[in-house]
């Protein structure tokens, strides 16, 4: 090797060389402090907005890995506690709703559900405002923390209010169908949570008009949980309800269930159709002219008078196996 060769090699060494400890020297530790920095302040924030690691692993479940992110604790409404000054909780309410932080609006979701635990009356005149759009906007949030905390916020509404959220109750019941039938399970199951406290407390007679509609939904998925809330809802009418409300007006909105897409639905019309089935035995009321044929006043005949031939006989399917399960059962 020339001597030439032989310095420009050793220059480079050296250049590498000294590269290497200003690397090893400038590098690592100001990206650890401010890691660190970022971890206690991220902490800080959970704590002060009552944030604390879920267990179930279903969302965000490494705070650190990306910024901004914090683990809501999902609590059940029996464990919430009182809010410590509620004007103040007022005032800042539809604030807190409207906000581009999250964890802020997850906060205010759970104050308002505080509200609606202990002080009832104190939201009635949010409720003429846009407490609910601002709800309905929570449910629609991507972010699958805000999207639960304001399903648990539903359900608390339900449960407090019941009859007094009828008005306001479209777009509430629109964006929990969607949600329950959606891929994501753990804000799938809050949502049917929350569609059973709204079929629990939300009077039959109100409810079944608006659920009418979603029976005959484009996507099968919202008709199945639509199917699933008129079967729970029906039976709360009770004998005389029922008959109030029609039994053959009933009896052919099951019929059409039985065909659906989703086995969720044709369950939902079989439990529906047994429970008509009963009702009508009830209360079929003889009289001189069916005395003389019983017949007429039959469950069968009651079908097969009400219903295209096809359908009659997909009820009676139902219907008779049951009946035949009841009696090898007994």
């Amino acid at each position: 090797m020339s001597g030439q060769a032989l310095r420009d090699l050793n220059t480079l060494i050296r250049s590498e060389k000294k590269y290497e400890c200003s690397s090893k020297g400038s590098l690592a530790k100001p990206y650890i402090e401010n890691t660190n920095g970022n971890l206690e302040k991220r902490k800080s924030n959970v704590s002060a907005t009552e944030m604390s690691i879920n267990g179930s692993g279903d969302e965000l479940a490494n705070p650190v890995t990306e910024a901004g992110n914090a683990e809501v604790e999902y609590i059940e409404s029996g464990k919430l506690n009182d809010v410590q000054d509620v004007d103040m909780t007022l005032k800042t309410l539809l604030g807190g709703l409207d906000s581009k932080d999250w964890v802020l609006v997850c906060e205010a979701l759970n104050n308002v559900r505080r509200l609606s635990i202990f002080h009832k009356d104190a939201l009635l005149d949010l409720f003429r405002g846009n407490l609910i759009s601002l709800i309905v906007k929570s449910l629609k949030n991507p972010r699958s923390a805000v999207c639960k905390t304001a399903i648990m916020t539903s359900a608390d509404i339900f449960n407090a209010y019941s009859n007094h959220i009828v008005d306001s109750l479209d777009p509430l019941l629109v964006q929990l169908l969607l949600k329950s039938s959606q891929d994501k399970r753990f804000v799938c199951e809050a949502a049917e949570r929350a569609l059973v406290a709204m079929t629990t407390w939300v009077s039959p007679i109100l409810l079944l008009p608006k659920l009418e509609p979603y029976l005959k939904h484009k996507n099968p998925r919202i008709r199945a949980k639509a199917s699933f809330c008129f079967s729970r809802s029906v039976p709360q009418l009770g004998v005389e309800g029922i008959k109030a409300y029609g039994i053959d007006k009933l009896i052919k909105i099951s019929a059409s269930q039985l065909s659906d897409q989703l086995p969720e639905s044709r369950e939902a019309a079989r439990t529906l159709l047994l429970e008509l089935q009963s009702v009508y035995e009830k209360s079929c009321i003889v009289t001189p002219s069916t005395s003389e044929d019983p017949e007429i006043c039959s469950w069968e005949h009651f079908c097969q008078t009400r219903l295209s031939p096809l359908s009659a006989q997909a009820v009676l399917r139902v219907t008779n196996i049951a009946r035949e399960g009841l009696v090898l059962g007994s």
